[in-house]
Parts: C-alpha cells; structure tokens; sequence
C-alpha cells in the first residue's frame, strides 16, 4: 500500500511538473510570436493524493481584448482619414495651386487691360491668366479624381482583404471546435490565430465579437450585421453601385450553401476601421471637394460669360462666351435602360444659382410615343443621400413639365431627353454638374479681340440741352439676337444696331432710341422714327427710365409686344441732374466705342459679387468666388487638424489598451525565469519522493529475503 500510494504521487507529481515546465517554455519561446496568449496549466487535486488532471489555458482578459480592438478600431479608421485629408489639404493649401490667386490674377489682368481697352497685349495678359486660372482648377480637379481612383482600388484592396480575413475565422472556428472535441483542451494556437485574425479585421472595421461555450466566436459589424456564424459559416463584402460607377457602395452577400444568397447594403458612416476611413474621406471630403471646384468653376465662367455677352468686342461685334461650359451626360440607375440618351447644362446666366449637389431626375409621365411630359427632381449630396432644407425636409421638385429640346429645372440647370421614344415612367437619371466640371472647363477664344470691354449701347445728352442733367449710367441686361422675336430677344439686331420702326416687335414702333422731356418730371420715350412709344409722368427718380416708362407708361402705353418679351430691349439709362422740357437723351448702338471701357469694369467687379450659391435651399444666400474658396480650404484644414487631434487620443488610448492587454495576457520574462526555477524544483522533488518509495520497496523486498 505504501509503495502504491507514493509511486503514484510521486509519478502524477513528475508529470505535474513536467507539464508546468512545458507551459513556461511556450510561454518564453513565444515571447516575441506575434498574437500569443500567455499560458498557464491548472491542475485538479484528488482523493487518492497526488495531482490531478491538468488543464492549459490561455490567460485572457475579454474586457482588455475588447477595449483592445475597439481602440485598434478607431486609429485605423482616423489614420487614415488623415493620411488622406493630410495629401489633400496641402495641395489646397499650395500658394502654386491656389485658385484664389489665379481669381486675383485674372480680375486683376482685367482691371489692367481696362485701362486701355484698345491695348492688345493686355487683353491677351487677360486670356493667359484666364488660361492659368482654368489650369489650376484643373489641377485640384485632376488631382481628385485620380483620388478617387485610388480610392476604388483601396476599396477593392481592402475588401478582398475583409473577405479572406472573415473566411479565415469562419474556418478556425470549424477548427477550434475539432479540436475541442476531440482532445477536451484548448487548441490556443488555433485560438491565438483566430484573435489574430479578428483584430486585423477590427483594423479595417468595427466588429463586435461574442463566444459562446463550446468555442465558437460570432462576429457582427458593430452594426448589426453578422459576417461569421457560429456554425462557421459566413458572409462576404462586395462593392457596388448605382447610376455613378465611380461611386463604390458597400454590400454584404450571404454565402448559405444550397440557399438564395441575397446582397444587404451596408452603412458604411457606421462602418470604422482603415475602411470606414476611406469611405468617411471619401463622403466627408473628397466628394464635397470636387464639387465645390466645380460649383465655383462653372459659377465663375458663367458670370465672365454673362458678363461679356452684353458687351461689345473690339470687332465692334456683340460679345460672346470667353469660357466653354460643359455638358453633363445622365447616368441611368439600376432598372433604367442605359441607351435612353439624356444630357443636361447649366442654364445661361443662372450659374450664381447652381449648387454643389448632384441631381436625380425620375420621369413622372409619358406620352403616347413614350417620350417624357413630366419628371420629378431630387437634389442629392455626393454620397447619395438626399440634400435638406431648412427645415430639414429633402429637396424635391415634382410636377416640372418638359418637352422636347433643353427643359430649365431649378437651381441653373437645363435637361434634355434625346431619345423620341422609349422613355417609361419611374426611368431614373443622375446627372452630376459640378463634380467634374472644373476640369471639362476650356477657353472658348484665344483671340484678345473677342473680349467684350465696351458697352453696346451709348446714350448721349444732346447738344441743345438746357437742363443740368446728364447720363450717369447706361445699364445693359440682354444682348440676345433673334430676328423672329422671341421671348428672350433684345433690341440688338446682331448687325451694329438695335431695332428700327420697321422691325420692331408688332411692326408699329422701333426700340427705345430717345427719351424727351416735357417737363421736369414728365418724358416721352421714342423709336428711332421718332414715334412715341409711351409718355411717363410724375417721375420723382431718374435711375432706370424704361423700366419706370414700362412700368407706369400712359397714352399710348408701353406696347404689349415689349412686355410679352422677358427683357426688352435689355438696356436702360439712368441720369443724374435735373432736366428741363425739352432736353432729350438719344441711345444708339457704340459704334466706334472701341475705347469705352464701361463692359471691363463690370466684368472685373464679379470679382467683389456674391456669385456662389451658399445652399441648396435659400437663393438670397451666397458668397464672392474668394470667399466660397477660402471656405473649402478652411473647412478641410480644419478637418484635418481635428482628426490629427483625435488620432492622437485615439493612439494614446491604444497604447494604455495594450499596456492593459499585455498586463494580463503577455509574456513576461521575469515571472516566466522565476516559474520555470519554481517548476525545476517541484520536478527534481516529486522525483526525489519517486526514488524514496523505490527504496522503500527495495528494503521491504530485501527484508522478506
């Protein structure tokens, strides 16, 4: 009995120890293994005496490793979201890319050239900075959308990356479970493998992790979404998307065996991680970028047009573009044909009206033939979402009627439908205008002649006045020609003149060429054959004549063919002084007036006017080209110093996570030394006790002997 008894202690405790020491060698030989759970062997007393079964497990802190993988969450996500907003603020913050000072330069070359307008190198000084200002917006437009192509190839990158980590912990888990099952202990390579795995899939998303008791791990998006199943199976990423297949959008595919697999959108604003950090770039920064650019850019070139339209050029011609606006292709949505043809612009003139947002156009009804009659517009931001307004409602015209030819939607913009035939209710279209434009805009001269610096219109105080009063400002608001008259036509006849008796509006007066006081607060308004147009009375203001003539003319009264135009004749004359009877002002097309500069100085003062729209949903609210520029580089230089800020926090609470992980679960030397010395002595003691009971053994047999 006493032999049984201290062999059998003597063994179990050998084995104890030998085991222990095993543990502690793992332990130290895998200090520097990268994702290694520090072990320790447990061991069970008995009855009998001795030692137990023994047990290896790994020593982990659920609370540490999961305050671990929320802060390894949050640096992926913010470095880099800096990483990526860093490259961009320094370009925008670039004195050699700024388009703020190409802005300076080019008003500045106009206000120089207006100094002598007749000059031909300062008017070609105007077309190279206008060409330097178009290369610049170009270059952070380019700039972009290389962004964002690199961005689609980090998305790919990076979900292929998701779906072999996901695949990966779905197979440990069918592992762990093997493993568990068939020897009883804890497979901890397997499982450091399996953490491994998670908490790089927590580098690139947030994922909240669950085990239950035989093993297993659930990994869910933070959420909700599950990507590993207890069972070991799991779910993939995949990128789509919709009208702009340059707009990644973020799906999650169920992988079920023998069962219909269906896509789930994902919210990729919850999404966290290196992952999340490029989508939130992307919404946050890069998108919004682009089309700020590209607002301003095509807001700028309208206005310039505009603005040169109603002069005249150095050919003593009507002004035309300087810039090329740009046309905007429709992109059809999932359920759309994409051979139904729709195209769109900005409206001449309503550049001040356009905003950053994209479009999203449904036909409403059709005709007979299958072409649209009414559609609905919706404003959109870059990553799709729907544009608020102040109320915080989304932004949405119905009901607008369209026809054939450019159809004028609100907010500056025009659409076409090119098709005759083959359009079908609820067939939606995205058309997106500022966010390439800045790099489609082109010059649309090169010959300085065509820069309109003289006013179209003189209005000159005749030599037999009496009166003090003078002309203080000749107001040009349409320059458009149209020999049939229609609803946007001018008096300009396009021939160095504006309409006569003979070809005016109704063929019973010409344009307004003179005006005629009566007295000092009555006037007449005549054509150019002298027929009375109207006769205006009680003026107590001399600013804008024709439109008080049109407004209040009596006997006969301002023609009805005049009102039924949008802007005729699209000029008027303001006077300053007081006239007596009889003084007359007499308004005839600038011929000669190559020399006038009164066009040029309109045109260098858009530089101090609120052209920019501010928000999609208030008209009245908007900023001067510099100040819709300086707001983009502020807003990303403060983004980036705010992120840079919370990456540091971000970083500091990562290190206190490790530092709290490591405590519990790492590998220290100095305790590992001092067990394995503890351990050496158990063993050489239980092997001592196992030499005592041979010779208990031996002295008994001798002793029967």
């Amino acid at each position: 009995m006493i032999r049984t008894d201290l062999f059998n202690i003597a063994n179990s405790g050998v084995t104890a120890s030998s085991k222990l020491l095993n543990t502690t060698s793992n332990n130290i030989a895998n200090v520097n293994t990268e994702g290694y759970v520090r072990e320790r062997t447990v061991f069970e007393s008995t009855i009998l005496g001795g030692v137990g079964k023994g047990t290896t497990e790994r020593v982990i802190s659920i609370f540490a490793q999961n305050q671990l993988r929320r802060d390894i969450t949050s640096v992926g996500e913010l470095e880099t979201f800096v990483e990526k907003t860093n490259s961009l603020d320094n370009l925008l913050a670039s004195e050699a890319n700024s388009i703020a000072d190409g802005l300076s330069q080019f008003f500045s070359a106009i206000q120089t050239a207006s100094d002598d307008p007749t000059n031909l190198a300062s008017r070609e000084a105007v077309l190279g900075k206008a060409s330097g200002l178009l290369s610049r917006m170009s270059t952070l437009s380019d700039f972009m959308e290389a962004k964002e192509e690199e961005l689609n190839l980090e998305f790919t990158s990076q979900i292929e990356r998701a779906n072999s980590l996901i695949a990966s912990i779905g197979e440990l888990n069918t592992a762990v479970l093997t493993a568990r099952g068939g020897s009883g202990e804890e497979p901890g390579a397997l499982l450091n493998e399996r953490d491994k795995a998670i908490n790089e899939l927590a580098e690139l998303m947030s994922v909240e992790v669950r085990e239950n008791q035989y093993g297993s791990v659930v990994v869910n998006l933070s959420s909700g979404e599950s990507l590993v199943l207890e069972d070991g199976s799991f779910n993939l990423f995949e990128l789509g998307n919709d009208a702009d297949l340059t707009f990644k959008e973020l799906q999650l595919t169920t992988n079920f065996a023998n069962k219909q697999n269906t896509a789930i959108n994902v919210n990729e604003k919850d999404l966290g991680g290196s992952l999340g950090g490029l989508f939130r770039f992307r919404d946050e920064i890069l998108g919004p970028a682009q089309r700020d650019i590209g607002q301003m850019a095509l807001a700028m070139a309208d206005a310039v047009n505009q603005q040169n339209r109603l002069g005249m050029d150095l050919d003593l011609q009507l002004g035309g573009n300087i810039f090329s606006m740009p046309e905007f292709t429709g992109l059809p949505f999932s359920g759309t044909p994409d051979n139904l043809p729709v195209r769109a612009q900005v409206t001449a003139g309503q550049g001040n009206q356009l905003t950053d947002a994209d479009y999203k156009i449904t036909v409403d009804a059709v005709n007979g033939a299958g072409f649209p009659t009414s559609v609905t517009v919706e404003l959109l931001n870059g990553d799709g979402t729907p544009k608020k307004d102040a109320s915080g409602a989304d932004v949405v015209f119905s009901g607008i009627s369209v026809g054939a030819g450019f159809n004028e939607l609100l907010g500056g913009i025009e659409v076409e439908f090119q098709a005759a035939t083959g359009y079908s209710v609820d067939n939606e279209f995205l058309i997106q205008p500022s966010k390439y434009a800045a790099s489609d805009l082109t010059l649309a001269t090169d010959r300085p002649e065509d820069l309109a610096f003289a006013a179209p219109l003189r209005a000159e105080a005749s030599l037999s006045n009496l009166g003090d009063a003078t002309v203080s400002k000749v107001s040009i608001s349409n320059t458009t020609v149209d020999a049939a008259l229609g609803a946007e036509a001018s008096a300009f006849d396009g021939a160095g003149g504006i309409h006569s008796a003979a070809a005016a509006p109704g063929g019973t007066v010409g344009a307004p060429a003179q005006i005629v006081f009566t007295s000092a607060s009555d006037f007449q308004v005549l054509d150019d054959a002298g027929n009375v147009i109207t006769n205006v009375s009680g003026v107590t203001s001399f600013d804008n004549l024709l439109a008080q003539a049109e407004a209040n003319g009596t006997g006969p009264a301002w023609p009805a063919a005049f009102s039924a135009l949008d802007d005729y004749p699209g000029y008027d004359v303001s006077l300053s002084g007081i006239p007596v009877a009889g003084d007359s002002f007499n308004l005839t097309y600038n011929t000669d007036g190559i020399a006038d500069n009164t066009n040029a100085e309109e045109m260098a003062a858009l530089q101090r006017e609120s052209l920019v729209q501010l928000s999609s949903d208030s008209s009245n609210k908007q900023r001067t080209f510099h100040d819709a520029y300086s707001s983009l580089v502020g807003r990303v230089g403060e983004k980036s110093a705010t992120a840079q800020i919370s990456l540091d926090a971000a970083e500091a609470m990562k290190v206190q996570s490790e530092n709290w992980f490591d405590s519990t679960s790492g590998v220290s030397l100095d305790e590992e030394a001092a067990n394995l010395v503890r351990y050496q002595q158990s063993y050489a003691a239980a092997a001592r006790i196992l030499t005592t009971a041979q010779e208990l053994f031996d002295t008994i047999l001798s002793a029967a002997r």
